[in-house]
């Protein structure tokens, strides 16, 4: 009888999205519709693809030369989405479909685009497989590149990838990563988000927020965007596994458990050996591959095992994580966690500059720039204030797992700036779950449905307008041509071993090839005495910068097109340092064009202050 009861009342509370009605003609176009939508919306996007100017983006990047097509796909795409997600007839791979359907609009319209491989760390990394290839494991005098035979999982596996399919360059996968993975987090997202509730609309309508928000981009090749696909996929287990984690809205805006038998594996028995081990290996997997995202693992489940019920299944994984995490530091990253230590213990002592350092000045940033930063900042705190107004609002999801993974990588926000970059990563690893909340709040059935559904949509619309902000502006830099790739090569294929590499900013795609071999210089990440001298006199700083290296020893410096964006963009340096040290080396006699281009020039100069003849401007 109590089970019966318990049924009951389960079936009584109501559903987000409205049941199945009655047919008639409404309801007819309605299906057509959410049907017709998601082909047409794909059509729509690829045929907006055919002829953009990406030479004419500027301060906004691909926003500036996007067509009007482009953007009518996307609108289409989320009102068929929206279709799809209020009739229940639709099942969930249509929903899918749609969701996948906004990861390639977002995330494959760069790859189909660009000749080449996007972002200038993408490129670093695929040198590094290469180098690690080359070698058969670690990379002797790395010359600034240490850090990856310390933490070298994803670059083993990649490489263990390219010799099983007989690729022999990372370079034609590393283009298609950011749809790809945020196409495999799908799974891992969707896995989370169920074991917390059973509401269809909720589960597929986070997913969509998700991806609408996340603007962060740390989805390129690289160790974070895999080490944050094991990450949610260890949060999932985790999450599924605890007693009582699924919970639902009932009618009075509270919270009950669920009833159903599969509400929490295995309530209150903890971890199956197997099943254990496989989180284990994950965090094992997680421990080898990056340096930040094992704080990130400890600290979600530190954070998980505040609530004494959850003990039995997050204490094991919370002992494995810091057990990987203490090994894998002591051992294979012991050098790098030895020479930043003391870097480490101040940064413990300064947590306002921590949090401070995210909010990098934007005077010398392009006036497009500043908007987008803006923007971002905007976005990210509007995706806050809603997951702490449903906190509010929506007291049953106070009774689940995900406020406490929404709070658990803020800590680290005051612990460390990780290079200006921390607010970001924090974002990053809080996004899941607020995103849950985010959706928890505006997905609710209420009073006036239409019309609050109109104001849901318009919402909808607006985050992932600002998404675009953040994802598509710094492309004149991220952007590099065939020109500037073949002019990088060039300058490898023609450096002696022991020569000296010099770029502006680090936009140089192809310079890292061989890194064991040439010692690298980038005149933006000098000193900053030497840096300033730059930006006053570019051939100056040159010649200062590169003033260490032995009589005789040949220098090369690459300048091209996206390293002078940078320097428009991000007023790292004057926006004319490139053009200017251009001119200042052609007409300097010790240099010597090795190859020109439209978009890129290459010097070959030997660095040695005492020689005759030698004329600096």
């Amino acid at each position: 009888m109590a089970r019966r009861e318990g049924l009951t009342a389960q079936a009584a509370q109501p559903r987000t999205g409205p049941a199945p009605g009655p047919g008639g003609p409404g309801r007819r176009v309605r299906a057509v519709a959410g049907r017709a939508a998601l082909p047409v919306a794909l059509v729509m996007w690829l045929l907006s693809l055919r002829h953009v100017p990406l030479g004419r983006m500027n301060d906004l990047g691909l926003l500036q030369v996007l067509p009007p097509l482009f953007w009518a796909a996307l609108v289409v795409l989320t009102l068929g989405f929206a279709l799809v997600l209020s009739d229940r007839r639709y099942g969930g791979g249509w929903l899918a479909g749609y969701v996948l359907g906004l990861i390639a609009m977002i995330h494959a319209t760069p790859s189909l685009l660009y000749p080449t491989l996007r972002y200038v760390w993408a490129w670093k990394h695929v040198a590094v497989i290469d180098a690690m290839i080359r070698h058969n494991g670690p990379v002797p005098d790395a010359q600034g590149f240490e850090i990856y035979n310390e933490w070298p999982g994803f670059f083993v596996l990649s490489g263990l990838v390219m010799r099983v399919t007989g690729v022999h360059s990372a370079l034609g996968f590393a283009a298609w990563a950011p749809p790809i993975n945020n196409a495999l987090l799908l799974a891992p997202l969707l896995l989370l988000y169920r074991a917390v509730t059973r509401e269809r609309t909720l589960i597929w309508g986070t997913v969509w927020i998700y991806y609408s928000v996340s603007w962060v981009g740390q989805d390129y090749f690289a160790p974070q965007a895999f080490a944050f696909l094991l990450f949610v996929t260890l949060l999932a287990v985790v999450v599924r596994r605890l007693p009582g984690a699924r919970a639902g809205p009932d009618g009075d805006g509270g919270a009950r458990p669920s009833q159903a038998p599969e509400a929490a594996a295995s309530p209150g028995r903890g971890w199956s050996p197997g099943l254990l081990l496989c989180v284990l290996i994950l965090e094992g997997a997680i421990a080898s591959s990056h340096q930040l995202t094992p704080i990130m693992m400890i600290s979600a489940m530190a954070v998980l095992s505040i609530p004494r019920r959850n003990r039995r299944v997050t204490l094991p994984a919370l002992a494995g994580a810091v057990g990987w995490t203490l090994l894998w530091d002591a051992t294979v990253a012991r050098p790098y966690v030895e020479q930043n230590l003391h870097s480490f213990i101040t940064a413990l002592e300064s947590p306002e500059g921590n949090v401070a350092a995210g909010f990098a000045g934007l005077g010398a940033s392009a006036p497009g720039q500043v908007l987008v930063a803006w923007v971002d900042r905007g976005l990210t705190a509007v995706v806050f204030v809603l997951a702490a107004a449903c906190l509010v609002r929506r007291p049953w999801v106070r009774r689940t797992a995900i406020p406490l993974t929404a709070l658990a990588p803020l800590p680290l926000l005051a612990a460390n700036n990780y290079g200006g970059e921390m607010i970001f990563r924090v974002y990053l690893f809080s996004l899941p779950s607020t995103a849950f909340l985010v959706a928890a709040l505006l997905l609710r059935p209420g009073r006036q449905p239409r019309l609050r559904g109109a104001v849901v949509l318009v919402v909808a619309m607006s985050l992932l307008g600002g998404l675009f902000f953040g994802y598509y502006t710094k492309e004149k830099m991220n952007y590099f041509t065939v020109a500037e790739t073949t002019a990088g090569q060039q300058m490898i294929d023609t450096a002696p071993r022991g020569a000296v590499i010099v770029t502006v900013t680090g936009e140089a795609p192809g310079s890292t090839w061989g890194y064991e071999h040439h010692v690298r210089i980038e005149l933006a990440g000098l000193e900053k005495p030497l840096k300033e001298l730059t930006a006053r006199n570019p051939m100056a700083g040159l010649m200062a910068a590169v003033s260490f290296a032995p009589p005789g020893t040949p220098a090369y410096l690459m300048l091209n097109r996206a390293q002078a964006a940078d320097c428009f963009l991000t007023g790292t340096l004057p926006a004319d340092t490139v053009p200017r040290l251009d001119a200042q080396a052609a007409a300097n006699p010790g240099f010597t064009t090795v190859y020109r281009n439209n978009d890129a020039v290459v010097y070959r100069f030997v660095p040695n202050p005492v020689a005759r003849g030698f004329s600096t401007p």
